[in-house]
């Protein structure tokens, strides 16, 4: 359990967030958020660790709740996961999620919680989704059949958190993300998103180039299991006196031409608090922007207005790695949904911009996955 002394000062925006819950602390976005929460001064925050909390448990929550008095909740937990993981436990990322949101939203509300943010995911928007996405384009189509599940349970959040506000007159705001990379991300190469997964194929192709047999076999110890099929393209030799004939080749899923937006997490963080800091007027007013809808949304999404093809990240991971091999396209695995870009003229009308671009991003994540590296070893 973690648990800071309380601080009397801390506000954004002028608006005072109070004792903070970071849900979902322990990974990347929640970390993000509680790195940036400290740095601006809030030091009333309250966490647990799943073993202390089961997100999933009613009635755990209900106590967790009613006995921390609570003013601001940051919604950051959930079960995620990119294309393999959610086609391989759909059945789980549908619980899981439904069943977090909907504890911590409603027990909230039952403790008079005042402020509170759900974290929701850009594959809310349909497969085919007119570009760039607009908040008001949801549901206007069918959702991307590799990620169905865990979309309908973040559709519901949002849904969720405006029957909230309409019934009870909660303060509950939603913000839809882009694809998120990062410090903390998650390198499990059966559960992780795409920035991950390529970053660790390259690494892993630079380590089998260079014969460190020993230094893959320590990666695979710290950041899971690596497939056999992967091993295969490395060659991995791992007894002693073997060496590889041929040269490691890295391959990826789909096409390549998949178009994406990339968000860096520390970025995330920092729309989020922008977001919470804002005068509930002011929120309103932002979702009512001109042209929208009879009924405006009740969320808005949180990007770079900016996307690039699969191929086109994985070229500039590759050469932030330092891989000079062969890089191939697997085009029997699926690309998911052909084009993911926000528009997130909302946000930049309240006066959020992005700080990281995509390179210097890249960089920040590769430099994070070394420094766990080095730590392992020099532990």
């Amino acid at each position: 359990m973690e648990r800071l002394q309380p601080s009397t000062a801390a506000t954004t925006g002028g608006v005072s967030l109070g004792r903070i819950y970071v849900a979902g602390h322990r990974g990347m976005v929640g970390s993000a958020l509680v790195r940036l929460l400290r740095a601006k001064g809030h030091d009333d925050l309250v966490t647990r660790r799943s073993a202390e909390l089961d997100l999933t448990d009613q009635a755990a929550v209900a106590a967790f709740f009613a006995a921390e008095r609570i003013d601001t909740v940051f919604l950051a937990a959930a079960r995620v996961g990119g294309i393999h993981a959610n086609n391989t436990y759909p059945a789980e990322f549908i619980y899981r999620n439904l069943m977090i949101q909907g504890n911590v939203i409603h027990q909230a509300w039952r403790a008079g919680v005042k402020r509170l943010l759900f974290l929701g995911s850009s594959c809310i928007y349909p497969r085919l989704c007119r570009q760039p996405m607009r908040e008001e384009y949801l549901l206007e189509g069918p959702l991307e059949a590799t990620n169905e599940p865990y979309a309908v349970a973040k559709i519901a959040g949002i849904k969720m958190c405006e029957a909230y506000n309409r019934q009870y007159d909660t303060d509950y705001r939603s913000v839809m993300p882009t694809n998120l990379y990062g410090p903390g991300d998650n390198y499990d190469l059966e559960q992780s998103h795409v920035i991950p997964a390529i970053i660790r194929k390259y690494h892993l192709a630079r380590l089998a180039a260079e014969r460190r047999w020993s230094d893959i076999d320590a990666d695979e110890q710290l950041f899971g299991s690596i497939p056999e099929a992967l091993k295969r393209l490395l060659h991995h030799a791992p007894e002693a006196g073997r060496e590889a004939a041929q040269e490691p080749l890295v391959q990826l899923w789909g096409s390549g031409q998949a178009r994406r937006e990339f968000l860096h997490v520390d970025d995330m963080a920092s729309a989020c608090y922008h977001v919470m800091g804002l005068e509930r007027s002011v929120w309103r007013r932002a979702l009512a922007a001109p042209g929208t809808a009879d009924r405006p949304p009740s969320f808005i999404n949180i990007g770079v207005g900016k996307d690039c093809t699969i191929g086109e990240v994985a070229e500039m991971i590759r050469s932030i790695v330092g891989f000079s091999g062969e890089t191939r396209y697997d085009a029997g695995k699926p690309d998911g949904t052909p084009q993911k870009l926000l528009d997130v003229s909302r946000l930049a009308a309240l006066g959020w911009r992005p700080s990281f671009p995509l390179a210097a991003g890249l960089q920040d994540a590769y430099d994070w996955y070394l420094a766990r590296t080095r730590e392992r070893r020099d532990s």
